[in-house]
């Protein structure tokens, strides 16, 4: 079936469907660990006494250093891992028990999920600049987010991986920027119900995904071991 479908479509159609695949694969697999939607209340407390313009411009610079956080680890995952003699195996099993404890905590957001201890929370309020830490370090690109992308980087076959991996990082980065702007009018039609069901949503494809990592980390463990 598939050598009849190359058949038929165009090369270069192949080739376009590839890479709207792997860029539409990379952005949900991202986004669903990072789940700005879940963000969206602890932004709006820790930022209650901003006015308008103080708030759009908080969650413009954590998309910046969100941006920034993985877009360094996507480039420079592999060295590290290269530098402390971690296996491919290794991280990407590593990587999905991160994944796989993130998933959980967004499958019971009433007792777990993408929430801060109150001493961070007091902490956060104290700051004049809340941007880098806590919201874009770890609140968006916290250890789950970053475990992605160093497997973006893992499985990435040549550099043309590494540009669309990057773009789906952009994407995610972008969609965090607009909901986090948009959250005071977002969450009053949203509502603690409705984030509820969008949070248990993403912790789903995030422990699918986690699932993924962890099989794909024996997988080559074994192979490597034969």
């Amino acid at each position: 079936m598939i050598e009849l479908f190359t058949e038929m479509v165009p090369e270069h159609s192949v080739a376009i469907i590839g890479v709207a695949a792997l860029l539409f694969a990379s952005f949900t697999s991202l986004f669903s660990v990072v789940n700005p939607l879940a963000a969206m209340p602890i932004f709006l407390s820790l930022t209650e006494r901003l006015d308008e313009k103080e708030r759009i411009r908080t969650a413009k610079r954590a998309s910046i250093y969100m941006f920034g956080v993985l877009i360094s680890f996507l480039l420079i995952g592999t060295f590290i891992l290269s530098f402390f003699g971690i296996s491919l195996a290794g991280i990407r099993i590593a990587g999905g028990l991160i994944i796989m404890r993130a998933a959980y905590s967004m499958l019971n957001p009433e007792t777990g999920g993408k929430k801060l201890t109150e001493e961070d929370k007091q902490a956060a309020q104290d700051k004049e600049d809340i941007s880098f830490s806590p919201l874009a370090l770890p609140l968006l690109s916290g250890p789950g987010s970053i475990a992605v992308v160093i497997g973006f980087a893992t499985q990435a076959e040549g550099i043309m991986d590494y540009i669309l991996n990057g773009v789906a990082v952009l994407l995610v980065v972008v969609s965090a920027y607009g909901i986090l702007r948009l959250a005071p009018i977002s969450a009053k039609y949203i509502g603690p119900t409705g984030l509820n069901v969008m949070t248990r949503l993403m912790g789903f494809i995030a422990l699918a995904i986690s699932v993924q990592f962890i099989l794909s980390g024996i997988s080559r463990y074994y192979n490597l071991a034969v």
